[in-house]
């Protein structure tokens, strides 16, 4: 057995890490559509002559409408499954891509905004919380990263067909560079029929027989399989001794989507609670640290700092996109060496002081509108690699990491996707407003502005967010639950509940 072992454990890995990528693609052409329209913007404005107020309308909007993907892909991939959901995810982002390619006006930018809007909230939602059940604990942190490495290839694609693009006819530039993200989104629908089901999606609809093939190939021994499904059949509320290929489940009553909402929202244990407020402060911090006014204004920032040329802004903005990049792979590699905390801390500090040096030099680039002052271009450039930098070496990757794999079973999809929700309502919220902040407060107040929120996410990841390296999903509540008693205490919570209201039991 032990020869048969040993082998055993290097295809796993290797199969769990194919699994990673196929279901990540999806975040590439989340990424590219980041990543294309900042440069986009430029044209699109004096294509069609559209204010500021309207171009960061369109920028942001598409934040809010990924509202609609998260939550609808929460509901859909417990209904026909993860990996399914990647092709809904798929199908939206190829109809928005084709019709702000195709669009003629600005109403029918807007609507191609809308259904690619709902495409990032699929693939936000899906592809983390895929990756993280079908990967080993011992390498979970590096698999589920690849939603974040993939987002920045996505993004550096999207610069780099930017400049590739630009200098195509006024009216045709933009489009190209918009429409031609269509392409990859039918790779992705195809690619899904190569994955997997997560094993504990299977588990929940009573596939015990198919979640047993899959675990015994991302498990890295047999043993490790059995005790997984065992777990995971302990959190879906089937039997120990339910032992059969399918066996019944707990049936899902009419109102399971509300109750669902209770156990995460209205009255949620105290575990459920540390993890919900975990989330959505991870989510939201990631986003109010102005990373999206730095990624999709980059042009701007660096037109402010003294950078006029086309040709220099999009050269200058294709190094922001190759920075993000490397340094999200050195992200994934440290991620189950190093820990979550170390990175997250250590990510914080630098983006602090990185916002510092770059609100400092546009600043000074601010008060000398007719002097050119080198050193404070230069600050401009490196703080802005710098931020991205420490962005991508934590507080990047780690949200979808730690949040796809801290929520219990039964209301993971939802819990996600709450989080997630939090993310781009604050995203979109950056984005929409950061034109007319730098005109409120100038642009290099406005990154002060941001310093000051990343000194509080530091603060907040140091007192509320425990490591969870090299923990398996169904361990994850010991973490939240601050003792024994506490766990002893909800025990005693979820028993009251049964007694009092059978309606009020999930399928854990």
């Amino acid at each position: 057995m032990a020869s048969a072992v040993e082998p055993k454990k290097k295809n796993n890995v290797m199969y769990a890490f194919i699994c990673s990528i196929l279901a990540s693609m999806a975040s590439i052409i989340l990424g590219y559509d980041i990543g294309v329209m900042s440069g986009a913007a430029l044209y699109i404005k004096k294509d069609l002559k559209i204010t500021d107020v309207q171009l960061e309308i369109l920028m942001g909007i598409l934040n809010f409408y990924s509202l609609i993907g998260s939550f609808a892909a929460g509901r859909t991939s417990d209904w026909i499954g993860r990996r399914f959901t990647v092709v809904v995810a798929a199908a939206f982002f190829f109809s928005g891509a084709l019709l702000m390619g195709l669009a003629g006006d600005y109403a029918t930018l807007m609507l191609g905004r809308f259904v690619a809007g709902v495409g990032v909230g699929y693939g936000l939602m899906i592809a983390p919380v895929y990756t993280a059940e079908v990967s080993p604990a011992s390498a979970r942190g590096f698999l589920t990263s690849f939603s974040e490495v993939f987002i920045n290839v996505g993004i550096l694609l999207g610069y780099v067909s930017n400049y590739a693009f630009a200098r195509l006819p006024l009216h045709l530039g933009w489009r190209v560079m918009l429409g031609i993200g269509a392409a990859p989104s039918v790779v992705l629908a195809l690619m899904v029929f190569g994955m997997p089901e997560s094993p504990r999606w299977l588990v929940m609809k009573g596939r015990l027989a198919d979640a047993r093939v899959v675990l015994d190939r991302i498990a890295e021994t047999p043993e490790e399989a059995s005790e997984r499904l065992a777990d995971i059949k302990a959190a879906a509320g089937i039997p120990e001794d339910a032992d059969g290929d399918v066996v019944p489940v707990p049936k899902r009553r009419s109102g399971e989507e509300k109750r669902v909402w209770k156990d995460l929202i209205v009255s949620p244990t105290p575990t459920v609670r540390r993890i919900l407020l975990a989330t959505l402060g991870l989510q939201f911090f990631q986003q109010a640290s102005g990373v999206d006014s730095v990624v999709l204004y980059s042009p701007r920032v660096f037109q402010s700092a003294g950078i006029t040329d086309d040709d220099q802004l999009l050269a200058t903005t294709c190094a922001v996109g190759v920075t993000k990049t490397v340094i999200v792979l050195l992200a994934a590699i440290l991620l189950d060496r190093v820990g979550r905390r170390p990175l997250m801390l250590a990510s914080s500090g630098g983006m602090v002081v990185s916002l510092l040096g770059l609100g400092t030099g546009l600043t000074v680039v601010g008060r000398n509108p007719d002097a050119r002052v080198p050193w404070a271009v230069a600050l401009c450039v490196t703080s802005t690699l710098a931020f991205v930098s420490f962005f991508s070496i934590g507080l990047g990757p780690m949200t979808a990491v730690y949040t796809s794999e801290i929520f219990p079973l039964r209301v993971r999809a939802l819990g996600y996707a709450v989080g997630v929700a939090c993310n781009r309502v604050t995203s979109g919220t950056v984005s929409m407003t950061f034109l007319s902040l730098s005109s409120a407060i100038t642009i290099g107040g406005s990154f002060f502005l941001y310093a000051g929120i990343v000194t509080l996410s530091w603060v907040f990841f140091f007192t509320c967010l425990p490591e969870t390296r090299g923990r398996t999903l169904e361990e994850m509540g010991e973490l939240f639950g601050a003792k024994a008693a506490a766990g002893a205490d909800e025990a005693e919570d979820d028993a009251r509940r049964e007694t009092d209201s059978s309606s009020s039991r999930l399928l854990g």
